[in-house]
């Protein structure tokens, strides 16, 4: 890696910015160029025109004008004296993390499927396994600027002008406005990663684990995988300069097995980043790519997030699953979320998902909030307070008919019981009334006058439940 030990470098108008435009259109032409489509977009549904989506949830909108945002996936600039990145909102994790570690840094949040998008974990919710020092993907962002619906652009950071659209932003899924560059912070990187995983029998014990860990200023990841209530890992990474090995997770090998098969491994940090997006976490299993024979006939090339989405897409266009599982005579039910808990009531809800919900693995990732967790008004956290992500993704089987999303709902309101925010990229079954009162209608309402007084963009209701 380079010697990092000098001033900002401008990457946009230089040959190793990560994609060339066809016209090599600067950020302000892009710019430029998407604020005039923007004014003269009119009726239908207003949506981003990118490759990429990890949305769990099927849109039912049929007239829709598409932005074309493809093009706004550059790196613009690596700032040395402290440590942050200007990045335009579109560029995919995968694509920004290729261009940032040659000058030796990383977002300090990379969401853990090459796939997404620095904007789109932005005005949702990104999160992974530095999350536990750091705090979620929007805690580390400095400023940005946001393209509003009358088709101005603004920059938004905690003082100033727009503060109230910058606390505001985050889990607003684009229903105010589209991040077209971002200011964010970079965490210093070294070659390698040794991870331990350490396992435990009993959940307290392991919620105490993390609080001790996070403790320890050596440690620069915290993850963990549930595989029983008597099975289950805490795995803890440390940047290191040099490997006794590195293990390769890319093909023919499956990350998440590995964690129960040996204490101490070593990745390069390129590999550990993108360590669960070989095998989509463990999702993998139902498109029957972890069988050895289906893994070489797939190839490496296939083996990623990205041709696992666009699989998705087509089954849920053509509901080839949903057919034969009728024929078969099963009931499913979707069960894809994240749910953000408290550690005090963590062990609770680790039961409770056990013993009612029943989906296996389950991920754990711990998120320390800082001060200002409070001021983000549609995804309000407790400040300077450890929760514990639950990540869980899967479809269950039954003979018997369910209510439409029966175990979706028990989530809920046992997410609420225990003082707890679920993310909304997958299926909500809120009610109207309950939904705005856990995000914060009130506020939303007045941002909303504020910065689309036309609606000429989707309600969060809308388009978190409804699915518009």
């Amino acid at each position: 890696m380079p010697d990092c030990n000098y001033g900002d470098r401008l990457i946009e108008d230089m040959s190793e910015a990560i994609i060339q435009t066809p016209f090599a259109e600067t950020y302000a032409e892009r710019r430029q160029r998407l604020s005039a489509q923007m004014r003269e977009a009119t009726g239908g549904t207003i949506r981003l025109g990118k490759e990429t989506s990890n949305l769990f949830r099927d849109r039912t909108s049929e007239s829709v004008r598409n932005l074309s945002v493809g093009d706004f996936n550059h790196l613009l600039k690596v700032n040395d004296a402290d440590h942050s990145l200007v990045t335009e909102g579109m560029i995919t994790y995968g694509d920004l993390v290729g261009a940032t570690l040659p000058y030796g840094y990383i977002p300090a949040v990379v969401p853990q499927l090459r796939s997404i998008t620095i904007g789109g974990a932005f005005a949702g919710v990104g999160i992974e396994s530095t999350c536990f020092r750091h705090g979620l993907t929007h805690q580390c962002v400095n400023g940005f600027d946001v393209l509003l619906p009358d088709g101005s652009v603004v920059y938004c950071e905690r003082h100033g002008e727009y503060q109230d659209l910058f606390y505001g932003f985050p889990n607003s899924y684009g229903t105010f406005g589209y991040a077209l560059s971002m200011n964010v912070m970079a965490l210093p990187v070294k070659p390698f990663v040794k991870i331990e995983h350490v396992k435990f029998t009993v959940a307290e014990q392991l919620f105490t684990a993390v609080e001790s860990f996070r403790q320890q200023d050596d440690v620069d990841f915290l993850d963990g995988s549930v595989f029983s209530l008597d099975d289950m890992y805490l795995t803890v990474g440390r940047f290191v300069d040099e490997a006794l090995f590195t293990s390769d997770y890319t093909y023919k090998n499956i990350y998440y097995r590995s964690i129960k098969d040996g204490e101490v491994d070593y990745l390069t940090t390129h590999d550990y980043l993108w360590r669960w997006d070989t095998d989509w976490f463990w999702c993998s299993k139902n498109l029957y790519v972890q069988n050895p024979l289906m893994r070489r006939i797939v190839g490496r090339k296939r083996l990623n997030s990205v041709s696992y989405t666009k699989v998705m897409r087509w089954n849920s266009k053509w509901g080839v699953t949903r057919r034969l599982n009728k024929i078969a005579g099963y009931h499913t039910e979707s069960v894809i979320q994240d749910i953000d808990i408290p550690i005090e009531n963590a062990s609770e809800f680790l039961r409770f998902l056990y013993h009612e919900i029943g989906v296996l693995p389950i991920w754990i990732c711990p998120i320390r909030t800082d001060a200002e967790a409070d001021r983000y008004s549609l995804f309000p956290m407790r400040p300077n307070a450890t929760y514990i992500n639950f990540g869980f993704w899967d479809s269950t089987k039954t003979r018997e008919l369910k209510p439409p999303g029966y175990l979706n709902r028990k989530i809920e309101k046992k997410t609420g019981e225990l003082g707890g925010i679920k993310s909304l990229y997958s299926d909500v079954y809120y009610d109207e009334e309950e939904f705005w009162s856990i995000y914060n209608e009130s506020e939303y309402r007045r941002l909303k006058q504020k910065y689309d007084p036309a609606g000429k963009l989707l309600d969060l209701y809308d388009k978190c439940v409804l699915n518009r």
